[in-house]
């Protein structure tokens, strides 16, 4: 389960901001929060809004751009092809608008929970070198906090359970030190809890090869499949059975089944409309996420399906009856029909706009206040507000064009 996240320095981020998974003490839709063993609560959805250009999925990709910085040199060290297209190395872009950007480090930090667990990672780069690096955790059971190590002025020091670890002399400087323990100490406990988590706790949805993903999502077991052919038949999308086919030079094949009038027919997946390849491009990771209780990130999730099914995939997660491992999904989104206290809390909603200096700022519509200091009321018409720009992310374009003038 994601807790937190905290970026600063990245691409269009400027300032720190924080995505907060923690529920706010608020009254609505008590009944759709996951609550931990120790009784604190988490959101299970959370969409950010906001202009073209705000700088919204650069939130997501800053939080995928720490999971891969954790996890490529692990699977280089393995040498595993299969996964080479999900953990491409990408730069750790800074924020360019300002002389300090370039010259100063992208900050990361991120709150995550294990059954085991709740961690505190923190990473620190500037360029390609690790400034700063540390690890601590509290124990689920005994709410114990300590640390685990800590990376520093280029010295490092193991704490806890990590403390008879040995660690190489030469580590290179751009290799994460939980890489390094990933790649050296996997058979440790709470080495495989943290370096599990990145792999299997999160997914990320647009950011890698598509058609792998999906063999990925459907290969990962039966259940997944059979849940997935559950929503399909909920959605009446007259589609009675699937499935996939290797082929030559690692290309799959889809095979969707229809039944009409007693004639069964297959069809390939290109064959079948848009809106129904784009759901076999995203329903395997929704039903992986809530078979597993795994955080699922998409970008622009309403691209890839229409209003109505927009607002079924929501709810599964909001529900607590179909949602009952503690799955979350993260996403963009410029639709406006969910946008309203029926589908979301107020803390579920949030709001990316640019600042004077090309910087993207973050906020909940929670702790949005407007000019007279005055809270959203929950019974607010949020997507009414939101299109007047009551709520700063002004989603509307200018008029900088005096068309008039224009020889065309």
């Amino acid at each position: 389960m994601l807790c937190q996240f905290t970026v600063k320095n990245y691409k269009s981020i400027r300032d720190e901001i924080t995505l907060d998974m923690q529920a706010a003490s608020i009254s609505e839709h008590a009944d759709r929060i996951i609550t931990g063993d120790d009784g604190q609560s988490f959101l299970p959805v959370s969409v950010i809004y906001g202009p073209n250009g705000g700088g919204k999925s650069n939130v997501l990709e800053a939080l995928q751009m720490l999971g891969t910085k954790v996890l490529r040199p692990i699977h280089a060290a393995k040498q595993n092809e299969n996964s080479s297209y999900k953990f491409n190395k990408y730069p750790v872009q800074p924020f360019a608008f300002s002389e300090e950007g370039p010259n100063s480090p992208t900050e990361f930090e991120i709150f995550f929970r294990t059954d085991l667990a709740e961690y505190r990672y923190v990473l620190r780069v500037k360029a390609d070198t690790v400034i700063y690096e540390s690890l601590s955790r509290v124990k689920m059971e005994t709410g114990r906090r300590s640390m685990l190590f800590l990376r520093e002025n280029g010295e490092i020091q193991l704490k806890g359970v990590f403390a008879k670890l040995k660690i190489s002399e030469d580590i290179s400087e751009s290799l994460p030190l939980l890489s390094f323990l990933g790649i050296t100490y996997l058979s440790n406990d709470v080495v495989r809890d943290v370096i599990d988590w990145f792999e299997d706790g999160i997914d990320f949805l647009n950011y890698g090869n598509p058609l792998e993903e999906l063999r990925t999502a459907i290969a990962s077991s039966d259940k997944v499949k059979k849940l997935v052919l559950d929503m399909i038949r909920e959605m009446d999308l007259d589609i009675e059975d699937f499935r996939v086919e290797e082929r030559e030079n690692n290309r799959i094949e889809v095979y969707t089944k229809h039944i009409v009038n007693g004639f069964s027919a297959e069809l390939t997946l290109p064959e079948e409309s848009s809106g129904t390849r784009k759901l076999f491009g995203l329903l395997p990771f929704i039903a992986k996420s809530l078979l597993c209780g795994s955080t699922l990130v998409i970008d622009e999730l309403d691209a890839k399906i229409h209003p109505v099914l927009l607002r079924y995939v929501i709810m599964l997660f909001n529900n607590m009856e179909t949602n009952r491992h503690g799955a979350q999904m993260i996403f963009t989104s410029h639709d406006l029909s969910t946008m309203n206290s029926e589908v979301f809390r107020r803390d579920e909603i949030w709001f990316v706009a640019k600042g004077n200096h090309q910087n993207s700022k973050l906020y909940s519509l929670v702790e949005f206040k407007t000019g007279n200091g005055e809270i959203v009321r929950r019974d607010a018409k949020f997507d009414k507000q939101y299109l007047e720009g009551k709520y700063g992310a002004d989603p509307y374009l200018r008029k900088i064009i005096d068309w008039s003038v224009v020889d065309a």
